[in-house]
Protein backbone atom coordinates (compact mmCIF):
# COMPACT_ATOMS: atom_id res chain seq x y z
CA UNK A 1 0.00 0.00 0.00
CA UNK A 2 1.29 3.43 -0.94
CA UNK A 3 1.33 6.12 1.71
CA UNK A 4 0.73 9.71 0.73
CA UNK A 5 3.06 12.43 1.85
CA UNK A 6 1.57 15.12 4.01
CA UNK A 7 2.25 18.83 3.70
CA UNK A 8 4.88 20.27 6.02
CA UNK A 9 4.24 23.90 5.08
CA UNK A 10 3.06 26.18 2.28
CA UNK A 11 5.09 29.27 1.40
CA UNK A 12 3.86 32.04 -0.88
CA UNK A 13 6.58 33.29 -3.24
CA UNK A 14 7.52 36.88 -2.37
CA UNK A 15 8.21 39.34 -5.19
CA UNK A 16 11.51 41.22 -4.98
CA UNK A 17 14.09 43.01 -7.14
CA UNK A 18 17.06 41.08 -8.49
CA UNK A 19 19.77 41.64 -11.11
CA UNK A 20 19.55 44.80 -13.23
CA UNK A 21 15.94 45.74 -12.57
CA UNK A 22 14.49 42.25 -12.83
CA UNK A 23 11.61 41.15 -10.63
CA UNK A 24 11.42 37.63 -9.24
CA UNK A 25 9.11 35.71 -6.92
CA UNK A 26 11.26 33.79 -4.41
CA UNK A 27 9.94 30.89 -2.32
CA UNK A 28 13.21 29.24 -1.24
CA UNK A 29 15.98 31.46 0.09
CA UNK A 30 13.70 33.67 2.19
CA UNK A 31 13.01 34.09 5.91
CA UNK A 32 10.03 31.76 5.56
CA UNK A 33 12.10 29.01 3.92
CA UNK A 34 15.86 29.60 4.12
CA UNK A 35 16.79 26.38 2.31
CA UNK A 36 15.48 22.85 1.83
CA UNK A 37 18.55 20.67 1.41
CA UNK A 38 19.94 20.44 -1.17
CA UNK A 39 17.82 23.28 -2.58
CA UNK A 40 19.12 26.77 -1.87
CA UNK A 41 16.88 29.12 -3.82
CA UNK A 42 13.90 29.09 -6.17
CA UNK A 43 13.09 32.16 -8.25
CA UNK A 44 10.09 32.52 -10.56
CA UNK A 45 11.08 35.35 -12.89
CA UNK A 46 8.91 37.36 -15.26
CA UNK A 47 10.98 40.17 -16.63
CA UNK A 48 12.41 42.10 -19.55
CA UNK A 49 15.48 43.07 -17.48
CA UNK A 50 18.42 40.75 -17.03
CA UNK A 51 21.26 39.49 -14.91
CA UNK A 52 24.57 41.10 -16.03
CA UNK A 53 28.05 39.73 -15.26
CA UNK A 54 28.08 38.06 -11.84
CA UNK A 55 30.07 35.26 -10.12
CA UNK A 56 29.18 31.91 -8.56
CA UNK A 57 31.00 29.27 -6.55
CA UNK A 58 29.91 26.06 -4.86
CA UNK A 59 26.47 25.38 -6.35
CA UNK A 60 24.55 24.32 -9.44
CA UNK A 61 21.77 26.31 -11.10
CA UNK A 62 18.89 24.95 -13.15
CA UNK A 63 17.16 27.47 -15.43
CA UNK A 64 13.83 26.47 -17.00
CA UNK A 65 12.64 29.00 -19.57
CA UNK A 66 8.87 28.80 -19.81
CA UNK A 67 8.39 31.57 -22.35
CA UNK A 68 10.80 33.89 -24.13
CA UNK A 69 14.43 33.95 -25.26
CA UNK A 70 17.47 34.30 -22.97
CA UNK A 71 21.13 34.60 -24.01
CA UNK A 72 23.99 33.53 -21.74
CA UNK A 73 27.77 34.00 -21.82
CA UNK A 74 30.65 33.25 -19.43
CA UNK A 75 34.34 34.02 -18.94
CA UNK A 76 35.39 30.59 -20.28
CA UNK A 77 34.07 31.39 -23.74
CA UNK A 78 30.79 29.50 -23.40
CA UNK A 79 27.71 31.14 -24.85
CA UNK A 80 24.30 30.15 -26.10
CA UNK A 81 20.59 30.85 -26.18
CA UNK A 82 17.62 29.33 -24.39
CA UNK A 83 14.21 29.34 -26.05
CA UNK A 84 10.75 28.57 -24.66
CA UNK A 85 10.73 25.16 -23.00
CA UNK A 86 14.52 24.80 -22.87
CA UNK A 87 16.60 24.21 -19.74
CA UNK A 88 20.18 24.89 -18.75
CA UNK A 89 22.00 23.03 -15.99
CA UNK A 90 25.09 24.98 -14.87
CA UNK A 91 27.67 23.77 -12.37
CA UNK A 92 29.57 26.72 -10.92
CA UNK A 93 32.03 24.54 -9.02
CA UNK A 94 35.27 26.33 -8.14
CA UNK A 95 34.23 29.52 -9.86
CA UNK A 96 32.52 31.10 -12.83
CA UNK A 97 31.38 34.55 -13.97
CA UNK A 98 28.55 34.76 -16.45
CA UNK A 99 25.67 36.88 -17.70
CA UNK A 100 22.05 35.90 -18.40
CA UNK A 101 20.22 38.47 -20.51
CA UNK A 102 16.70 38.13 -21.97
CA UNK A 103 15.78 39.47 -25.37
CA UNK A 104 13.17 42.11 -26.03
CA UNK A 105 9.94 40.96 -27.69
CA UNK A 106 8.01 43.06 -30.21
CA UNK A 107 4.76 42.46 -28.32
CA UNK A 108 6.32 43.62 -25.04
CA UNK A 109 5.74 40.34 -23.20
CA UNK A 110 8.19 39.40 -20.45
CA UNK A 111 10.54 36.43 -20.38
CA UNK A 112 9.19 33.92 -17.87
CA UNK A 113 10.91 31.01 -16.17
CA UNK A 114 12.23 29.34 -13.05
CA UNK A 115 15.74 29.23 -11.65
CA UNK A 116 16.62 26.72 -8.96
CA UNK A 117 19.90 26.73 -7.02
CA UNK A 118 21.10 23.31 -5.86
CA UNK A 119 23.87 22.77 -3.33
CA UNK A 120 26.92 20.74 -4.35
CA UNK A 121 28.27 18.01 -2.05
CA UNK A 122 31.36 19.09 -0.16
CA UNK A 123 33.63 16.93 -2.30
CA UNK A 124 32.41 18.65 -5.50
CA UNK A 125 32.50 22.27 -4.32
CA UNK A 126 35.71 22.92 -6.26
CA UNK A 127 35.05 20.89 -9.40
CA UNK A 128 35.51 22.43 -12.83
CA UNK A 129 32.53 24.48 -14.10
CA UNK A 130 30.33 22.95 -16.79
CA UNK A 131 27.05 23.45 -18.69
CA UNK A 132 24.44 21.01 -20.00
CA UNK A 133 21.54 22.26 -22.14
CA UNK A 134 18.29 20.37 -22.56
CA UNK A 135 16.09 21.42 -25.48
CA UNK A 136 12.31 21.33 -25.30
CA UNK A 137 12.16 18.80 -28.15
CA UNK A 138 14.32 16.36 -26.15
CA UNK A 139 11.96 16.19 -23.17
CA UNK A 140 9.67 13.13 -23.05
CA UNK A 141 6.12 13.47 -21.78
CA UNK A 142 3.25 11.25 -20.73
CA UNK A 143 -0.51 11.88 -20.74
CA UNK A 144 -2.61 10.23 -18.04
CA UNK A 145 -6.08 10.32 -16.46
CA UNK A 146 -7.86 9.99 -19.82
CA UNK A 147 -6.10 13.02 -21.24
CA UNK A 148 -6.74 15.33 -18.32
CA UNK A 149 -3.09 15.51 -17.23
CA UNK A 150 0.18 15.80 -19.17
CA UNK A 151 3.57 15.47 -17.46
CA UNK A 152 6.89 16.58 -18.93
CA UNK A 153 9.57 14.29 -17.52
CA UNK A 154 12.51 16.69 -17.55
CA UNK A 155 14.51 14.55 -15.15
CA UNK A 156 13.46 11.53 -13.13
CA UNK A 157 10.52 9.20 -13.71
CA UNK A 158 6.75 9.46 -14.01
CA UNK A 159 4.12 6.88 -14.99
CA UNK A 160 6.58 4.57 -16.70
CA UNK A 161 8.47 7.31 -18.56
CA UNK A 162 12.13 8.04 -17.83
CA UNK A 163 13.98 11.26 -18.56
CA UNK A 164 16.63 11.20 -21.27
CA UNK A 165 19.74 11.73 -19.15
CA UNK A 166 21.25 12.89 -15.88
CA UNK A 167 22.01 16.59 -16.05
CA UNK A 168 23.24 17.61 -12.59
CA UNK A 169 25.90 16.34 -10.20
CA UNK A 170 23.33 16.41 -7.42
CA UNK A 171 20.55 14.11 -8.73
CA UNK A 172 17.27 16.02 -8.98
CA UNK A 173 13.92 15.05 -10.44
CA UNK A 174 12.04 17.80 -12.27
CA UNK A 175 8.49 17.13 -13.45
CA UNK A 176 6.19 19.69 -15.09
CA UNK A 177 2.48 18.91 -14.64
CA UNK A 178 -0.26 20.41 -16.83
CA UNK A 179 -3.56 19.67 -15.08
CA UNK A 180 -6.79 20.27 -16.95
CA UNK A 181 -10.15 20.65 -15.12
CA UNK A 182 -11.04 17.49 -13.23
CA UNK A 183 -7.53 16.00 -13.41
CA UNK A 184 -6.24 13.58 -10.76
CA UNK A 185 -2.60 12.46 -10.66
CA UNK A 186 -0.68 10.28 -8.23
CA UNK A 187 3.11 10.70 -8.46
CA UNK A 188 5.40 8.13 -6.88
CA UNK A 189 8.41 9.33 -4.89
CA UNK A 190 11.11 7.32 -3.12
CA UNK A 191 10.94 7.57 0.65
CA UNK A 192 13.34 9.94 2.34
CA UNK A 193 13.74 12.33 -0.58
CA UNK A 194 13.00 16.00 -0.11
CA UNK A 195 10.22 17.22 -2.38
CA UNK A 196 8.26 20.37 -3.07
CA UNK A 197 5.62 21.42 -5.60
CA UNK A 198 5.47 24.98 -6.93
CA UNK A 199 2.24 26.26 -8.49
CA UNK A 200 3.01 28.21 -11.62
CA UNK A 201 -0.59 28.90 -12.59
CA UNK A 202 -4.13 28.10 -11.50
CA UNK A 203 -5.38 26.38 -8.35
CA UNK A 204 -4.41 22.85 -7.30
CA UNK A 205 -5.63 20.47 -4.61
CA UNK A 206 -2.66 18.74 -2.97
CA UNK A 207 -3.35 15.51 -1.10
CA UNK A 208 -6.46 13.38 -0.62
CA UNK A 209 -9.04 12.98 2.12
CA UNK A 210 -8.44 14.81 5.37
CA UNK A 211 -4.95 15.83 4.15
CA UNK A 212 -6.24 17.63 1.03
CA UNK A 213 -5.39 21.31 0.78
CA UNK A 214 -6.18 23.80 -1.99
CA UNK A 215 -3.20 25.92 -3.01
CA UNK A 216 -2.96 28.80 -5.44
CA UNK A 217 -0.61 30.42 -7.97
CA UNK A 218 2.82 31.28 -6.48
CA UNK A 219 2.38 28.85 -3.57
CA UNK A 220 5.22 26.43 -2.89
CA UNK A 221 4.16 23.24 -1.10
CA UNK A 222 6.86 21.51 0.97
CA UNK A 223 6.25 17.85 1.79
CA UNK A 224 7.29 15.81 4.78
CA UNK A 225 9.73 13.00 4.03
CA UNK A 226 7.46 10.18 5.19
CA UNK A 227 5.42 8.49 2.46
CA UNK A 228 6.02 7.52 -1.15
CA UNK A 229 3.34 9.29 -3.25
CA UNK A 230 1.84 12.73 -3.67
CA UNK A 231 -1.62 13.47 -5.06
CA UNK A 232 -2.38 16.46 -7.28
CA UNK A 233 -5.84 17.31 -8.61
CA UNK A 234 -7.98 20.12 -10.00
CA UNK A 235 -11.67 20.76 -9.51
CA UNK A 236 -13.95 19.71 -12.35
CA UNK A 237 -15.48 23.20 -12.29
CA UNK A 238 -12.11 24.91 -12.80
CA UNK A 239 -12.21 27.52 -15.57
CA UNK A 240 -8.52 27.24 -16.48
CA UNK A 241 -5.69 24.74 -16.57
CA UNK A 242 -3.24 24.49 -13.68
CA UNK A 243 0.53 24.20 -14.02
CA UNK A 244 2.69 22.67 -11.28
CA UNK A 245 6.42 22.05 -11.17
CA UNK A 246 7.61 19.41 -8.73
CA UNK A 247 11.29 19.11 -7.82
CA UNK A 248 12.55 16.00 -6.05
CA UNK A 249 16.03 15.28 -4.78
CA UNK A 250 17.29 11.77 -5.53
CA UNK A 251 18.59 10.46 -2.21
CA UNK A 252 18.77 11.91 1.25
CA UNK A 253 19.44 15.62 1.91
CA UNK A 254 23.08 16.65 2.06
CA UNK A 255 24.50 16.29 5.58
CA UNK A 256 26.67 19.39 5.55
CA UNK A 257 26.56 23.00 6.75
CA UNK A 258 25.43 25.69 4.32
CA UNK A 259 27.21 29.05 4.51
CA UNK A 260 25.95 31.34 1.78
CA UNK A 261 26.90 34.90 0.97
CA UNK A 262 25.17 36.09 -2.20
CA UNK A 263 26.29 33.90 -5.10
CA UNK A 264 28.88 31.97 -3.07
CA UNK A 265 27.77 28.78 -1.26
CA UNK A 266 30.38 26.98 0.84
CA UNK A 267 30.58 24.93 4.04
CA UNK A 268 32.29 27.42 6.38
CA UNK A 269 32.76 31.15 6.91
CA UNK A 270 36.49 30.68 6.27
CA UNK A 271 35.75 29.26 2.81
CA UNK A 272 33.45 32.19 2.04
CA UNK A 273 36.13 34.71 3.04
CA UNK A 274 38.68 32.81 0.94
CA UNK A 275 36.26 32.93 -2.00
CA UNK A 276 36.02 36.72 -1.76
CA UNK A 277 39.81 36.87 -1.76
CA UNK A 278 40.05 34.55 -4.76
CA UNK A 279 37.43 36.56 -6.65
CA UNK A 280 39.13 39.90 -5.98
CA UNK A 281 42.64 38.63 -6.78
CA UNK A 282 41.58 36.50 -9.77
CA UNK A 283 42.94 33.25 -8.30
CA UNK A 284 41.92 29.63 -7.67
CA UNK A 285 39.21 29.43 -10.32
CA UNK A 286 38.68 33.12 -11.07
CA UNK A 287 41.83 33.67 -13.15
CA UNK A 288 39.82 34.25 -16.33
CA UNK A 289 37.80 37.01 -14.67
CA UNK A 290 40.65 39.50 -15.01
CA UNK A 291 39.72 42.14 -17.60
CA UNK A 292 36.74 40.05 -18.77
CA UNK A 293 33.39 41.58 -19.65
CA UNK A 294 30.56 39.83 -21.43
CA UNK A 295 29.24 41.11 -24.75
CA UNK A 296 25.64 40.88 -23.55
CA UNK A 297 25.85 42.20 -19.99
CA UNK A 298 25.42 45.86 -20.96
CA UNK A 299 22.31 45.19 -22.99
CA UNK A 300 19.66 47.81 -22.18
CA UNK A 301 16.12 48.07 -23.59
Amino acid sequence: MSAQRTIAKVVRAIEQAEGAGARVRRSIGTRSQRNFSPFLMLDHFSTTAGFPDHPHRGQETITYLLDGVVDHEDFAGNSGTLYSGDLQFMTAGRGIIHAEMPRKHDDGRPNVGLQLWVDLPKELKYCEPRYRDLRAAEIPSVTVDEGRATIKVISGQSHGVDSVKELAYTPVWLLDFLLRPGAKVTQALPQGWNAFAYVLDGNVVVGEGAEAKKVEQYDNVFFKQEGDVIHLSTEASATKEARVCTFVIAGTPLDQPVVQYGPFVLNSEEEVMKTFSDFQSHENGFERAKNWRSKIGDRVY
